[in-house]
């Protein structure tokens, strides 16, 4: 990553109830998303929750993904482009609301 890139990240949150497909995830929703935005992404990560900080605890999410773009500019032509078509994937494999952050890579 590069200073001024702009990061998306997507955390599912844990809980009682909520059920989420990592497999799916992997290996059907994050190749649609990599199809549709194309070399609009610079690098991407995924990461499975496995615990909270205390020992034994629950991991506060299931999972989280983040995708890196050179611009927000980058980044409003091709997700929020395929926006659409990228959240009618999600009951495929979660039932949980997606909490969604931008951010600025300063470091």
């Amino acid at each position: 990553m590069k200073k001024g890139m702009i990061k998306l990240s997507v955390l599912y949150p844990n809980g009682e109830g909520k059920h989420f497909d990592i497999d799916y995830y992997c290996i059907k929703h994050v190749p649609l998303v990599g199809e549709l935005l194309g070399n609009a992404i610079k690098a991407a990560s995924i990461e499975k929750g496995i615990g909270g900080m205390e020992p034994d605890s629950p991991a506060p999410y299931a999972a989280m993904g983040n995708l890196y773009f050179d611009s927000m500019d980058s980044y409003e032509k091709s997700f929020i482009a395929n926006i659409e078509k990228i959240s009618a994937d999600l009951p495929n494999f979660t039932n949980i609301e997606p909490i969604v952050q931008l951010s600025e890579v300063k470091i």
